[in-house]
């Protein structure tokens, strides 16, 4: 529903600086935004784009201090507005009927809580439980005795294999696959033999884990990953890893096996830990950063291997003066080599 400037800032509880009357209808970024669309500045590096910025309006913090060429709406935080508008503003969210779509299979014995809705070639194997309001969008296969809460969202191709589980309001995006085969192998002569995954997956409430993302059954026990977990998509947990709660990781990374993950811990794209390592709460590991050995409670460390951000820049900062620190050791290797000329040529 479009809304004027005005009646979106009463809507916020917000203070309008500027004209009220116009019309919005839209979203956008500050550079690719119309008169009817709103957007937001909350990082004062992107002034540059709001002071050019064709917006209707704009969402602002509100200690923010500079030029705007359209109204200005101050808000305590400008992403968090701008997530709130997006309810008014977005495309409606989708509603899935409930019930069970003609071309799903559920086996007999399986458990289906109120309002559950099955939708198009989904596959539920006999023992497993799905808690109410869940839905499983299309194409979904849940296995043997696997156990879904309450107000989840499975999306088409999502995977759960035998006896994991979910906990309430988890969002599994495509093609993620919980409770694959962890990496588990002996060398017997030549050849590799299996060994046997028994163990389970168990995720909390309110974890989001992202597309092809993949989680590995332990080897006994569980893979945890507890509550409040988001994680990107295209990463990688192996067998019995531990991830505590609300930590974060974004796309690409792999924790291997049986690592200690803590609570609130952050790690950047394309970073990775070894396995039987722990990582402290609160820590922060840096993008494409290695992690080869245990990190004590609230580090941020990058690079590889892993070491304090401080220390690290340094050692990049040594790295890339190599070119000219080798160019002067020549140098002065040719100025040695003129100097030793010069004294062998006088005594002689």
């Amino acid at each position: 529903m479009p809304l004027t400037v005005a009646e979106l800032t009463t809507r916020l509880g917000a203070t309008l600086e500027g004209e009220g009357t116009g019309v919005l209808d839209g979203m956008s970024a500050l550079d690719e935004a119309g008169p009817s669309d709103i957007s937001f500045l909350s990082n004062p590096r992107y002034a540059a784009a709001l002071a050019a910025s064709g917006a209707g309006a704009v969402l602002v913090n509100a200690d923010w201090s500079g030029e705007s060429p359209c109204p200005v709406i101050r808000v305590p935080r400008a992403d968090v507005a701008f997530m709130q508008v997006s309810a008014w503003l977005g495309p409606p969210a989708l509603v899935y009927p409930s019930g069970v779509h003609a071309s799903a299979f559920v086996a007999d014995d399986v458990q289906l809580g109120a309002d559950v809705s099955i939708g198009p070639h989904c596959v539920i194997l006999p023992g497993a439980r799905i808690g109410a309001r869940t839905v499983l969008v299309a194409s979904v296969v849940v296995g043997h005795e696997a156990a879904i809460g309450e107000d989840c969202l499975l999306h088409p191709l999502a995977s759960l294999r035998e006896r994991v589980s979910l906990g309430d309001r988890v969002i599994v995006h495509n093609g993620a696959v919980i409770g694959s085969d962890g990496f588990g192998y002996y060398e017997e002569g030549e050849a590799w033999r299996k060994i046997p995954q028994v163990g389970t997956v168990r995720v909390g409430d309110d974890v989001e884990i992202g597309a092809n993302t993949t989680i590995d059954r332990a080897r006994f026990d569980a893979t945890v990953i507890e509550d409040g977990v988001k994680l990107d998509n295209l990463v990688h947990l192996a067998h019995n890893v531990h991830v505590g709660a609300h930590s974060a990781m974004a796309a690409h990374v792999g924790i291997s096996g049986s690592a200690r993950i803590g609570r609130h811990v952050q790690f950047g794209g394309q970073s990775g830990c070894g396995g039987h390592l722990e990582v402290g709460d609160y820590t922060v590991v840096a993008g494409a950063a290695g992690v080869t050995k245990s990190i004590p409670p609230r580090s941020f460390v990058s690079g590889f291997p892993a070491m304090p951000h401080s220390k690290a820049r340094k050692a990049h900062a040594h790295m890339m003066r190599i070119p000219e620190l080798k160019a002067r050791l020549k140098a002065l290797e040719q100025t040695v080599r003129q100097l030793e000329a010069k004294v062998g040529s006088s005594g002689a």
